[in-house]
């Protein structure tokens, strides 16, 4: 009996260390997820937030309207690029004008394991330890309400920016710049992890090379909205790219202890930019080399790959940053980071209690609902730790 055990023992220590036990503990999770997706579907009651109004948007265009500022739904204005009005029109053939509610819940449910299998490949192909996927949904019911009670579009951006990451690890620059471009197409949040990725294509192309990339992504982008903009093109640019849009008070989950006068104040907006932009400048000089970078840049790409931990680093972070100094997180806004903390802790050097109890908090705060003064301090909290954790402690490791 006690052999029994030392090998149980040793067997699952091998599958949560082990970085060539990967595949299984993958497998495993993602047969899990199966069946919990499947059952929260069956058991949870479906809750309408979002997914009409997307319908309405897209059945306006779907019926012959281009101009996007007649583009509206129950919740407002379309306010997403055209990437996400080709996508949901799909969704709304696809569940019969939108009604049948069951089969976009399955069709998320499918999206959601597809992002989990994404994720998983690369923290396999970083060479985390397999104990970090566990992480990836132990603690995450607002992510998985998300996906299959909701049916947000973040998903589906953030699946496109998953897959541009794992070429962009594989030195794939255009073809990762054309993914990461799409995932623009229809969320803008993606556009948080810029600034790492301008660095990274600096580093890894050269100045000719970067301006290229970004001339195919602002292509991309020009190409989807052609027929929105041919009809309207202010409408377009602004609806789709409003930057300074106004969010509403009621869904905040990260300054609900601020007065709403406070909470819907330009200067206040602009605090939050120049803090946001001062540390990334700090992360760039202190942890992201970038004197180093723009030293060596050069017309010609970089011989040398850079790694997949350096990719992750400066993509992750650049986002994390984004997210600290958000002007308002709603619920859905979770899955813009959640896959990414597990990596980001692990990458610091804070006690591995201390990780743990970090994102377990975050989640706590994340599903209180409606939010409250002290939740959203304490999701600051946590935010704080994190990012003084990667100040601090944060090492790019080796592939």
């Amino acid at each position: 009996m006690d052999r029994r055990l030392l090998s149980l023992w040793t067997w699952t220590k091998a599958l949560l260390f082990n970085t060539e036990k990967s595949l299984y503990l993958a497998c495993l999770l993602l047969f899990l997820e199966l069946l919990g997706n499947l059952l929260m579907v069956w058991k949870v009651e479906y809750t309408e937030i979002d997914w009409k109004a997307y319908m309405q948007e897209v059945e306006g265009f779907l019926n012959g309207t281009w101009d996007y500022t007649q583009l509206k739904g129950d919740t407002g204005p379309l306010v997403y690029p055209a990437g996400f009005v080709y996508i949901f029109s799909g969704l709304y053939y696809v569940t019969s004008h939108g009604t049948n509610i069951r089969l976009a819940q399955y069709i998320f449910v499918v999206l959601y394991l597809i992002t989990i299998a994404t994720v998983v490949y690369i923290y396999s192909k970083a060479k985390t330890p397999p104990y970090l996927l566990l992480f990836l949904s132990c603690f995450a019911y607002r992510v998985h309400s998300i996906f299959a009670l909701r049916l947000f579009n973040d998903p589906v951006a953030m699946q496109f920016f998953y897959i541009s990451v794992i070429f962009f690890m594989h030195n794939k620059w255009t073809v990762g710049c054309v993914f990461y471009s799409l995932a623009v197409s229809v969320k803008m949040n993606i556009l948080l992890s810029a600034p790492g990725l301008l660095l990274l294509l600096i580093e890894a192309c050269g100045w000719i090379g970067t301006i290229k990339n970004l001339t195919l992504c602002a292509l991309i982008q020009f190409s989807l909205g052609a027929p929105f903009m041919y009809e309207n093109f202010v409408g377009y640019v602004i609806c789709a790219f409003n930057l300074g849009r106004q969010f509403i008070y009621k869904w905040t989950v990260n300054w609900r202890f601020l007065p709403m006068d406070i909470f819907f104040h330009r200067g206040f907006h602009a605090v939050l930019l120049l803090l946001q932009v001062l540390v990334l400048a700090a992360f760039a000089l202190k942890k992201w080399n970038v004197k180093g970078v723009l030293a060596k840049a050069t017309a010609k790409p970089s011989d040398q790959p850079i790694s997949s931990n350096r990719v992750l680093t400066l993509l992750f972070e650049s986002n994390f940053i984004g997210m600290c100094f958000a002007r308002s997180l709603h619920y859905q806004f979770c899955v813009w980071y959640y896959h990414t903390l597990p990596f980001l802790l692990w990458s610091t050097g804070l006690p591995k209690i201390a990780k743990i109890l970090i994102l377990f908090v975050i989640e706590l705060c994340w599903i209180t609902y409606p939010s409250t003064t002290l939740s959203s301090a304490v999701l600051h909290l946590c935010h704080l730790l994190l990012l003084v954790g990667l100040w601090r402690g944060s090492r790019e490791k080796s592939d």
